[in-house]
């Protein structure tokens, strides 16, 4: 069953942890049709158990249905740390949603539920994760863990971003990297969800993102926007009042008589940060909110096994 099939069959449902699940069976039953065949879940339950070993954490039971002798994991051998930054400042909260429309068309519910998604992939393969957000202040850190309880709690922390936002809360990207950088002292996979859009020299922005590259940490940064009305501008032809949802400034203009430059402008400051993030081996991933979560997924996926 296809991902978008799948939010649309639960998208009644608001409980983030099973909306993950959901989302996740659903990509790993199509994974062989993918490059990721044999990935199962299972293994990240158990490993093999090998001659020699100690037999104080053999799993019986498994053993009474396969016949085949497995040890099961704990935290302590996780695979990977991975460590998911949010950007939960005002303009994340866009576009305002009505009633009807589910929490991940926005932005920030976009990215809750893609970092749901990642933690439930995680947790499967018994993997660490912690978690980041900033705005105008750094609201929330967890280290990297892989618990069930703190799980819980990180998955708590997410649902909290959900509620109602607070109004011009500026994003100070640069001023938080760093200071999360500075946390990192295992090397860790860290992933980041932003819609970069952050005044001031681009420069000193990068030198913030490098930062986290410090200890051979990988960089993932997910661009997240609205590609109908931030990419396209795809307004009709009447005046619109177009306000900075940080600043709280406002501008009457009609669509049609910027279009093409802010278009272009868009265009070419989105290759400007493919390149940047490409000379300083950081992953550059753009994600529209209408997407699914299979580009996300398959980005974990591909840069893990690059990680090592």
């Amino acid at each position: 069953m296809k991902i978008e099939s799948q939010i649309e069959k639960i998208s009644s449902f608001q409980h983030l942890e099973l909306l993950a699940n959901q989302i996740v069976e659903g990509f790993i039953s199509g994974m062989h049709k993918s490059p990721f065949h044999g990935f199962s879940a299972e293994f990240a339950e158990h490993k093999v158990y090998n001659v020699g070993e100690s037999t104080k954490h053999i799993d019986w039971k498994l053993f009474a249905k396969t016949d085949r002798l497995y040890t099961k994991r704990f935290e302590e051998e996780t695979n990977l740390r991975c460590h998911i930054i949010i950007d939960n400042s005002s303009s994340m909260h866009y576009p305002k949603l009505n009633e009807n429309q589910p929490f991940y068309e926005s932005k920030i519910g976009f990215s809750v539920l893609a970092s749901a998604v990642l933690m439930n992939l995680l947790k499967k393969q018994r993997d660490a994760i912690g978690l980041s957000v900033f705005s105008d202040t750094y609201e929330y850190y967890a280290p990297e863990k892989g618990s069930d309880r703190h799980h819980r709690m990180v998955l708590n922390a997410l649902e909290n971003l959900l509620e109602k936002p607070k109004t011009q809360k500026r994003t100070d990207t640069i001023t938080f990297l760093h200071q999360i950088a500075e946390k990192m002292h295992r090397r860790s996979m860290i992933i980041l969800f932003t819609d970069m859009f952050q005044s001031g020299n681009e420069g000193v922005l990068f030198n913030a993102l490098q930062h986290l590259k410090h200890n051979k940490h990988k960089v993932v940064l997910f661009h997240v926007i609205d590609n109908k009305t931030e990419l396209n501008l795809e307004y009709d032809n009447t005046p619109r009042k177009f306000i900075d949802l940080e600043s709280g400034e406002e501008v009457t203009i009609f669509a049609d008589n910027v279009k093409r430059e802010y278009e272009k402008g868009v265009n070419a400051y989105f290759k400007k940060l493919a390149l940047t993030c490409s000379q300083n081996k950081i992953k550059y991933i753009p994600v529209g909110v209408s997407d699914n979560f299979e580009k996300i997924l398959t980005t974990y996926l591909v840069e893990k096994q690059k990680f090592g």
